[in-house]
């Protein structure tokens, strides 16, 4: 593990891996991108954006001292080879694990929650995912390709089994797609964005899970483009930063083990706002679970 000095660190982050409580993890892969690539730049810019944030959330009453972890900086992900990339963040994941800490990964591509579901489903059974997207990520394959971040998704349920995935904010996909998400009732889309549907889905959500281990991942293009332009795949008529943020507050009860934010894309926001927009997130995330 990288214990170096001399690199961007998340805003806040503990130079003592040992006392931290998660470790963040940098997965700057785009390999299968297969509308605008850049995503890969995400992991350091969103720690750079960062620094433009204070260490306390009002929203949280809480700094990030009281909640330590630990930036361990990326992992290897040789340019274009996606089995050694996802392999590689396994590996990281399960090192972290290992060590009694949860993990939340900074995408890259959403092809990398895959790996990261895979090393906590070894350790938890029962794994549950709960996935923030504008789109569904259900196809079984996308331009032939069985790893592609439209498959992520598909090869998760897969892992898990039936039944162990909510989506929330889905506003695109195939008819097979939304099929699948009628068939295990399973999706949240527009009643997100009224504060009465956001409560009765998260309440949903929280009795059918109950005590049992979820991951969350968070595809920033769930946030409307006007939020969040920076993004490979942007799709009109998405969630306030706000609503977003109010409904993973009502989550709150439930026991994250991991988390990441992925799909955040420099490289098409001069602005730098969705890169900002990830990192209070971020520190969000960090602080409420």
């Amino acid at each position: 593990m990288d214990l170096s000095m001399d690199r961007v660190r998340f805003l806040g982050s503990s130079h003592d891996y040992a006392a931290a409580h998660k470790v963040l993890l940098g997965a700057p892969m785009d390999w299968t991108s297969s509308g605008r690539p850049g995503s890969r730049f995400g992991p350091q810019s969103v720690r750079t954006a960062s620094e433009l944030l204070e260490e306390y959330s009002p929203a949280l009453d809480r700094e990030l001292a009281e909640a330590p972890f630990f930036d361990s900086g990326d992992v290897l992900m040789p340019f274009g080879d996606v089995e050694t990339s996802l392999n590689n963040l396994e590996a990281a994941c399960s090192r972290a694990i290992q060590d009694g800490k949860g993990v939340l990964v900074l995408g890259g591509e959403h092809l990398v929650t895959v790996a990261a579901v895979k090393a906590l489903h070894r350790v938890y059974s029962d794994l549950q995912v709960i996935q923030f997207d504008a789109h569904a990520d259900l196809r079984d394959d996308y331009l032939g390709q069985k790893l592609s971040h439209a498959t992520a998704m598909r090869r998760i349920c897969e892992i898990l089994g039936p039944g162990r995935l909510w989506q929330f904010g889905v506003r695109s996909g195939t008819r097979e797609e939304y099929a699948l998400m009628r068939k295990f009732g399973m999706g949240f889309a527009d009643c997100l964005l009224t504060d009465e549907g956001r409560s009765g889905a998260a309440e949903t959500v929280i009795k059918a899970v109950g005590s049992r281990p979820v991951y969350l991942t968070i595809d920033i293009d769930v946030l409307d483009p006007g939020a969040a332009p920076g993004t490979g795949t942007p799709e009109p008529g998405g969630l306030s930063f706000l609503d977003l943020t109010d409904i993973l507050m009502k989550l709150r009860p439930l026991r994250m083990v991991g988390m990441d934010v992925v799909e955040v894309n420099p490289m098409l926001d001069a602005s730098g706002r969705t890169s900002v927009a990830a990192a209070k997130l971020v520190r969000e995330l960090l602080l409420a679970f």
